[in-house]
């Protein structure tokens, strides 16, 4: 019923701004849609890593690290799915200027998907499966992305993070798996290499996180003055559409309005 009641929606059109923060594992991706929410009038929707993890008490994202070669496809297709279902749901009582999404569907795509196919984790088969019906349903059916936010932040931190915050399904990660997806990052996002036409024009605002901005206010201002800029360039979002959390964010969002 959830699928029915979300494939029946997917088409109503949503004026919206949909800002989809992109960025390797331990980038800080969590962290920063709390910063965004802080500052900036925007709905947060975070990465459906509870759906993933219990799956009438299975955990799906465990099985896929412990035996990807079996679990890619499942997991990718349910990553997909779970993904549409949690942007849909928010958006249906969204009330705020931005919805801003943890990931997406395309870094799915583009990054995840591609990655298995490469290392023999998905059959050609699967492949080919994957982006027939991941196209027809971008095509139809998903709402486009206003932009992208990708937090570059380099293998090497992204794989200390990793260790520190030391999750139980990542045990198994390592330092080559994190290169190889600051790679795919990289040609996606800053290269706009092997993606499809629409995605290639879809505005991005490259951040550069390699310091933790988690505990400093002075490079959180520096990256909340970035969004802002960036909104007031590309869609001419001004504080007087509420964009703005309150006074305090006023006072250092200065070039820009």
């Amino acid at each position: 019923m959830i699928l029915q009641d979300t494939l029946l929606n997917l088409d109503q059109k949503d004026n919206k701004l949909l800002l989809i923060v992109e960025g390797n594992i331990g980038a800080g991706k969590s962290t920063f849609l709390r910063l965004i929410g802080k500052f900036l009038q925007a709905q947060l929707v975070y990465e459906p890593h509870t759906r993933w993890q219990n799956i009438n008490g299975e955990n799906l994202l465990d099985h896929f690290y412990k035996d990807t070669q079996r679990w890619a496809y499942t997991f990718q297709s349910y990553a997909f799915l779970t993904r549409v279902i949690e942007q849909r749901e928010h958006a249906r009582i969204n009330t705020k200027p931005l919805q801003v999404l943890e990931r997406s569907v395309y870094s799915d795509r583009y990054i995840f998907a591609k990655n298995a196919h490469e290392l023999g984790f998905m059959s050609t088969l699967e492949w080919n499966l994957y982006k027939e019906w991941f196209s027809w349903f971008i095509d139809n059916y998903a709402q486009s992305p206003s932009a992208f936010i990708y937090l570059q932040t380099d293998p090497e931190v992204c794989y200390r993070r990793l260790i520190k915050r030391n999750r139980l399904e990542e045990n198994g990660v390592g330092l080559e798996y994190i290169k190889q997806l600051h790679e795919k990052h990289e040609q996606w996002l800053v290269h706009k290499e092997f993606v499809s036409p629409s995605i290639a024009k879809t505005p991005v605002l490259v951040l550069e996180c390699n310091e933790d901005f988690e505990e400093s206010i002075k490079l959180q201002e520096g990256h909340v003055q970035s969004i802002a800029n960036f909104l007031f360039e590309r869609f001419n979002l001004a504080p007087s559409q509420s964009l703005l959390n309150s006074p305090t964010t006023q006072s250092f969002i200065k070039s820009s309005f």
